[in-house]
Formats: C-alpha cells, sequence, structure tokens
C-alpha cells in the first residue's frame, strides 16, 4: 500500500528530524535506505549504520539496512554510536554512512544524519533533497524495487578504534591529575566517556571523572540532553562545586558538542574554547613547518578569536553558521580547527568533522598541562562582553531588520550580509548579528562590546526597534 507521509516535513538542510511514528517512521526510512544507495551510487559497497540510545534507533537501523540492501549496497551494522563515531568510522573505513539520532530534540523525535565515504557531509546542497525525491518516489510506489544483487548486512565495532584514535591526537597521560565531572544527559557520551577518558577500554590517565546520568536512556528522565539551555547545566554546575572537581563537561545526546564548566560552576563560553583548542592547533601546526594555518570561525563566533588566531600566526577564516558550509570551507581551505558558538569544534584531524570529545580533550590538556584554575585561563580568552542568542517572535523579519538599518543609518557603521546582517561598529567597540530563524517565526540576536554597558545598551536600542 503506498505511504503518503511528505517527506518534506522531516527531510531539512542538513539532516532528517521527526516525530517518531508520524513524520518519521519505519516505511520512510526503508524508503531512504533506498534513496541513500541510489542517489549516491553506493551499489556493490559498503553502507554503515549505527544510531544512538532513543528507543526507536534500533529498528530504524534495520529498516534503513532493509533499504539500502534491497538497492545492492552490503551493510556493516554499527550499533549504538554517538555521531562522531559514525565520522570517524566514515574517514576511517572510507564508506558512506548515517547515525539515527535527534541530538538534544525531545524523546518523541527520532532522525537521520547523513556522511559520504571520509565524513563529507551530505546537506540539502549535496545531495539531501535527491535522496528525498527518491525516497518519496519510492513512498508513492509501495514497495523499493530490489536491485539484481541484494546486499549482504554485517556488524562491526569502532568504539576501541574510535578511542584510540582520539588519544593518539591528544596526549594526557602526563597532565597533572584532574577531577572531572562529565554529564551525559543519559545519552551516547555515558558510553564514549569511559571507552576514551577512563579505563574501559585504554590504560587510565590521570583523571578523575565524576559520572553524571551516563545510563543510556532515550526517554531522559533527568533533564533534556541540550546543554545549550542553561537550565540543563545547573546538575553539573552543582556537582562541579560539591566535588572540588577542576572543571566540568556537559555533552549532548549524541555527544558532538560539548559544553565546558570551571571549577567555580561557570560556563566557559564556546567561543573562548575555540580559542583555546585554536591556540594549541595553530602552535602544532607551526611547529610541523605550516605556514599561517587556517582557522574557521562562524560570524556569531566571538571576535577575540580571529584577533587571537592572527597574533598566533594562524589565518582565520569568517563563515557562515552551519556545520555543512564549515565542513567545506575547512576542506577548501586545508584548515587546522573550526569552532562554532554552538558549541560545534571542528578539525582536520578528525576528517574535518566535529567532534565534542576531542575539544574535551583538548581543554584538559591545556588545564592539565599548567597550574592555574580553569576559571583563570578561560578569562584570556573572554576580553568581550557577549549577548548570547535572543529571540524575537517575528512575522515580518525583513521589516524588523529594516528597522535597525534605518535606526543605525546616521552611525558610522559597517554592515555585511553573509548571513542575516551583521552590524559593526567603525570603532570596533561593538558588533551585531539578526539572523531569521529558516524553521520557525524568529528573528535571532547575537552581539558582543568591549563592555557590559555597551553590549547592553546596544542590546536594547536594537530589539526596541526589532520588536516594533
Amino acid at each position: 500500500m503506498p505511504e503518503t507521509s511528505d517527506l518534506s516535513e522531516s527531510f531539512k538542510a542538513y539532516d532528517v528530524r521527526g516525530i517518531v511514528g508520524e513524520t518519521i517512521t519505519e516505511q520512510t526510512v526503508r524508503a531512504t535506505g533506498a534513496a541513500f544507495v541510489d542517489v549516491l551510487d553506493l551499489a556493490g559497497q559498503t553502507v554503515l549504520v549505527g544510531g544512538d540510545m532513543r528507543p526507536s534507533s534500533p529498528a530504524f537501523a534495520k529498516a534503513f539496512a532493509e533499504g539500502a540492501t534491497a538497492r545492492g549496497a552490503d551493510v556493516q551494522l554499527l550499533d549504538l554510536i554517538s555521531t562522531d563515531e559514525l565520522y570517524f568510522a566514515c574517514g576511517t573505513l572510507g564508506a558512506a554512512g548515517v547515525t539515527f539520532t535527534a541530538s538534544h530534540n525531545p524523546a518523541s523525535y527520532n532522525g537521520i544524519k547523513f556522511s559520504r565515504a571520509g565524513a563529507v557531509p551530505v546537506s540539502s546542497e549535496s545531495g539531501l533533497n535527491e535522496i528525498r525525491d527518491a525516497a518519496q518516489r519510492y513512498l508513492a510506489e509501495g514497495h523499493v524495487e530490489p536491485a539484481e544483487r541484494r546486499g549482504a548486512v554485517g556488524v562491526t565495532d569502532v568504539l576501541a578504534d574510535y578511542a584510540a584514535y582520539l588519544r593518539s591526537l591528544v596526549d594526557l597521560r602526563q597532565i597533572r591529575p584532574l577531577t572531572v565531572v562529565v554529564d551525559a544527559g543519559n545519552g551516547m557520551a555515558g558510553m564514549t566517556t569511559p571507552a576514551v577518558l577512563g579505563d574501559a577500554i585504554l590504560p587510565a590517565l590521570p583523571l578523575t571523572v565524576v559520572p553524571l546520568y551516563f545510563e543510556l536512556d532515550g526517554s531522559f528522565p533527568n533533564h533534556p540532553a541540550n546543554p545549550l539551555e542553561p537550565e540543563n547545566l545547573a546538575d553539573l554546575q552543582a556537582a562541579v562545586v560539591e566535588h572540588g572537581a577542576d572543571l566540568g563537561l556537559a555533552f549532548d545526546g549524541d555527544a558532538d558538542r560539548c559544553f565546558v564548566i570551571d571549577e567555580k560552576g561557570a560556563p566557559v563560553s564556546p567561543s573562548a574554547i575555540t580559542g583555546l583548542v585554536a591556540k594549541r592547533e595553530i602552535a602544532r601546526a607551526r611547529a610541523a613547518g605550516e605556514e599561517r594555518p587556517a582557522v574557521i570561525h562562524n560570524l556569531i563566533t566571538s571576535r577575540a578569536v580571529p584577533e587571537l588566531v592572527e597574533r598566533e600566526g594562524g589565518r582565520p577564516i569568517r563563515t557562515r553558521v552551519g556545520h555543512s558550509f564549515i565542513k567545506a570551507v575547512m576542506a577548501a581551505e586545508g584548515a587546522v580547527f573550526g569552532g562554532e558558538h554552538s558549541a560545534h569544534y571542528y578539525f582536520r584531524d578528525f576528517f574535518n568533522a566535529d567532534t565534542g570529545m576531542l575539544a574535551a580533550m583538548h581543554v584538559l590538556a591545556a588545564l592539565g598541562e599548567q597550574d592555574r584554575p580553569l576559571s583563570e585561563l578561560g578569562a584570556a580568552y573572554e576580553p568581550y562582553v557577549s549577548s548570547g542568542e535572543v529571540n524575537s517572535r517575528i512575522e515580518d523579519k525583513a521589516g524588523a531588520v529594516d528597522r535597525v538599518r534605518a535606526e543605525f543609518a546616521g552611525d558610522d557603521v559597517v554592515i555585511d550580509e553573509l548571513d542575516g546582517t551583521t552590524f559593526s561598529a567603525a570603532d570596533g567597540s561593538w558588533w551585531f548579528n539578526l539572523r531569521p530563524s529558516n524553521t520557525e517565526p524568529f528573528l535571532r540576536y547575537n552581539g558582543e562590546a568591549a563592555t557590559r554597558e555597551l553590549m547592553e545598551r546596544t542590546r536594547d536600542r536594537v530589539l526596541t526597534f526589532v520588536r516594533a
């Protein structure tokens, strides 16, 4: 019987996300598996399929494998994996793959993240729309036409190799002893942290790991696995102070993002982490003879990042928000590292892909190689005051931006439209960006200034006209 689901409801710019049983079902996933093989011409090749701890992930992985093998691809099931484990597998095994995850979304959701061989992303601009359309045709026809040769299914476990590879990139064996509280949020970091930072697979490091919510549970019984929301950091902040820990780490559900808390329980901004890691990666690349290694930062990242990159002898490159843009520029520029305000961190040595765990290891190394507490170490990377993201529910988003343009028309301001509209004071004392959401009636404000008073005054001035 033909399936009537409209896949445009679940196919987004970079991935698939939907409500289980409604906009994402075993039928839609099976059709997507077949379409993935067709569009990327993977018949006769191996496709990697894994998933996170959400209850629907195993059935979805099985359905995807059914569609992919029907169209002639061989499938290796990776079973439970973090998203950066998928990128590792696609990079080291030279195979395309998918993982079933809805990252930080609520328990009722699931989704699919796609990757070509070598961990090259698949987005709406590089094949995802074609996969959606091909899957839609299979649903309309009511079945997947089998290829001449049906693929085989096997099982591969990549956790041990993933852990060993990360440890080969950042050597933590000689750092001073550190106590770190890790909030896995009942997500995949509950599996990857013991493997990488603990002694579940490899020899112990000079780390005492205090686990918080390591039980894999896709119902998220303790708090949503979205550390971007301040309320979801509260348990970690309290635990860091309670245990007298040196720092805290919070991962999202699929463990590709990592947020950092200092020994006082205060968040360290992703821009500061970007600067800290950039300094280390630039130094390593220059020691290997590379001149002006490139570092990618999106346009909402603190201006402290490109300033630091220049000081350290690197080459800062500003780009749009979004992982497919960052990864494309990483590859084109041969960049050593990239960071986003959303706590996605990208590494050339990790196939230009994002991995929260590797970023966390750099923080541990930077902290453990010297004696200062993280609050002091991190302060050097946060010279400006950020507004954070402020959302305004606006139907006429373009009209709101035009009102702000008119308000600042007489000021000495530079305006660019790389991604949304960015207004920058000519003297460098402040900047702000207005970006319309593609999926919601929100206009997003992000700003920064030399002082808190100037940041707040600029923010309030802008929001008055945005919300007029």
